[in-house]
């Protein structure tokens, strides 16, 4: 069997109805970050320094990656372009026990490419409509040894999931992988948070998803 990494994501509690996405973003510095450093094929060993922090609060997943990198490529523009070839993040992320999941890719722009489906093949698209609601911040500036460093933020609400019906995103059991690639850098890249096994890049194996547990409320006490 596959190693599993299992990822708690913690409950925000006490935010605004509407809480701003840098308000989000200056909360997700102060959380444990996750790395993703995984260099699985040999042919491709150059590994820029990845990390995410995560958490939710009831209808939004909250998602920041922090990237050094040295170079940084941001060519696409347009909702569901191939924005893989850019300097890319990714989240896959499937509900319960279902064979299908959900891709959610971004370049340093943010511009994403989003698909739901069972495999690599015969995805389907989230159209842009859908997209369009994820918010997201970006930030990025070179480095004192001329690296690029850049930060994504990002506010993915559950109507954004549109195959499934989430009323509340709390204790819902997922599975899924966080990434990071660059297939049309000069030093192209594919590392992975949840270790893959095969012969070449190939970030859509389920079987290889970590387990992803987003925490229920915390519990209300009443004084009395």
């Amino acid at each position: 069997m596959p190693l599993m990494k299992q990822l708690q994501v913690p409950h925000l509690s006490n935010l605004e109805i509407k809480p701003s996405l840098s308000h989000i973003s200056k909360i997700l510095d102060l959380q444990k970050r996750e790395y993703i450093g995984i260099a699985n094929w040999p042919q491709y060993n150059y590994k820029p320094e990845v990390s995410f922090s995560i958490a939710h609060y009831e209808h939004s997943i909250f998602l920041k990656y922090y990237i050094t990198e040295n170079e940084t490529k941001a060519v696409y523009t347009e909702i569901n372009q191939p924005v893989y070839r850019d300097s890319c993040v990714e989240f896959f992320i499937g509900f319960g026990n279902n064979k299908e999941y959900y891709n959610f890719e971004f370049n340093s722009i943010g511009t994403c490419l989003a698909g739901f489906g069972a495999g690599r093949e015969n995805r389907k698209q989230l159209p842009a409509a859908v997209i369009g609601q994820i918010e997201f911040e970006t930030f990025r500036h070179p480095t004192e040894n001329q690296n690029c460093y850049w930060e994504l933020c990002l506010a993915i609400p559950a109507s954004v999931f549109c195959y499934h019906n989430l009323s509340d995103l709390a204790g819902q059991s997922c599975k899924g992988n966080f990434y990071k690639c660059g297939d049309d850098l000069a030093q192209p890249h594919f590392l992975t948070w949840n270790n893959i096994k095969s012969k070449e890049p190939n970030f859509h194996l389920p079987q290889f998803f970590g387990e992803i547990i987003l925490a229920h409320k915390p519990a209300q006490i009443n004084l009395i």
